[in-house]
């Protein structure tokens, strides 16, 4: 039986769904307007509801890694601010005719694209989802149901409660932005099933918190987010290069699914550049585990890894390395333990990067440069609703183009069959 109160948000994102899939452009770029403008005017407010969520997490034992992620400051609030605006400015995406033809019986067929209707959202401990993810949904004129984190709960209630009155003050519906705010795992379960009202699910977050929706939900899924994301550095590589690429990819912001989580080594550079390595990361304290070798070059620098480590996403100032024969070995460890997020190879030989990028099956393959940059920013797609692992529907960055879907017009005239 499902939550009277979580069928109750359903009942009203319904409607308000239908009422938003056909709102005029824009209407709703002066909705997105008005929440940018809040967010910065309320800046006051939503960092006093972070602050609660910082204190209950220092006390709670969170890792900085982690806390970083929780953290809300005025610049950050300026930012995401200016991310609702970057998505005010990008291209209407629903009403677009994406393709089209007359038959020969003068049946005139038009394929034009559509919100998917009510996009629900289970996410972790990043509030800033929570305006990326209103922005994007009502951009491509899709209501949204939110169930964040409980790490996250003052911080999100806040920016819930500033966007629906933003919306509200242009003559939009608040009820196309929802927020679950009961953090249990139950009312997570039942989310998941809220067949009927919710038209697909996105979770955003670790791999179990993936694993768990993709598990329990009856709605369809989007499955986004787990970064088990690889670096092999090839016989061939720039070192420094490879080394300032290694940096950025684990310490500009660790606890993100673009963070690099395994540095695979040709046997023919390890010597050289596994110091190099572990003297690059050093000024961030990342603690190295690694295969025998890697133990055998860096000594007490490193420590060993186990079988875990190759398919763990740490989220943290933890990198697991090993050096392989050739790069036949670092593609067989990717498509054993990779997440098919992202996965870079450094090199200098053209054969070799064309050989990784078409054997590994990942949304984004990369040469010569950091995983860090898949991000739908990045891409130019805006902010994204997440960063889709699978192949169906969606795959990679998700931004507005992802949140439609399409349907057949067809003009006659009397044509029968």
């Amino acid at each position: 039986m499902l939550n009277n109160s979580l069928m109750g948000l359903g009942v009203r994102a319904r409607k308000s769904a239908t009422e938003l899939a056909i709102a005029l452009s824009g209407v709703k770029n002066d909705a997105l307007e008005a929440i940018a403008s809040a967010v910065a005017f309320h800046m006051e407010q939503i960092l006093a509801a972070n602050a609660k969520d910082m204190a209950a997490a220092k006390e709670s034992g969170m890792s900085d890694a982690m806390q970083d992620r929780l953290l809300l400051t005025e610049d950050r609030l300026r930012d995401i601010a200016e991310a609702v605006r970057y998505v005010k400015g990008l291209e209407e995406p629903v009403g677009r005719v994406v393709g089209g033809d007359i038959r020969p019986n003068g049946l005139q067929i038009v394929k034009r694209t559509v919100p998917l209707g009510v996009v629900g959202m289970i996410y972790e401990s990043r509030p800033n989802v929570t305006v990326d993810c209103a922005a994007l949904c009502l951009k491509s004129g899709n209501a949204c149901i939110l169930r964040g984190g409980k790490e996250a709960i003052h911080s999100n209630m806040a920016l819930v409660s500033v966007m629906r009155e933003a919306v509200e003050s242009v003559g939009l519906s608040a009820d196309c932005i929802q927020l679950v705010e009961d953090t249990s795992r139950e009312t997570a379960t039942e989310l998941m099933r809220l067949n009927g009202y919710v038209d697909v699910l996105i979770p955003r977050g670790g791999a179990g918190l993936i694993a768990s929706v993709v598990k329990n939900a009856t709605v369809p899924v989007i499955e986004t987010g787990a970064g088990n994301c690889h670096i092999f550095v090839d016989a061939t590589a720039d070192l420094e290069m490879a080394a300032r690429v290694l940096n950025n990819a684990k310490t500009s912001r660790p606890s993100v699914c673009n963070a690099v989580e395994t540095l695979l080594v040709h046997r023919d550079c390890g010597a050289k550049f596994l110091p190099m390595a572990a003297d690059a990361l050093a000024h961030a304290g990342v603690e190295l585990r690694g295969c025998e070798q890697t133990v055998a070059i860096l000594g007490e620098r490193a420590k060993p890894a186990t079988e875990e480590d190759w398919a763990t996403e740490y989220d943290d100032y933890i990198l697991a390395i090993r050096v392989v024969e050739d790069m036949e070995e670092a593609i067989a460890h990717i498509e054993a333990y990779s997440t098919r997020h992202s996965e870079t190879i450094m090199t200098q030989s053209h054969d070799n990067a064309r050989l990784f990028c078409d054997r590994v099956d990942s949304a984004a393959v990369y040469v010569n440069a950091s995983t860090r940059f898949t991000d739908g920013g990045e891409f130019g797609l805006g902010a994204e609703i997440g960063i889709s692992t699978q192949k169906l529907h969606a795959r990679g960055p998700m931004g507005l183009a992802h949140l439609t879907s399409y349907k057949y017009i067809i003009n006659g005239s009397g044509q029968i069959r």
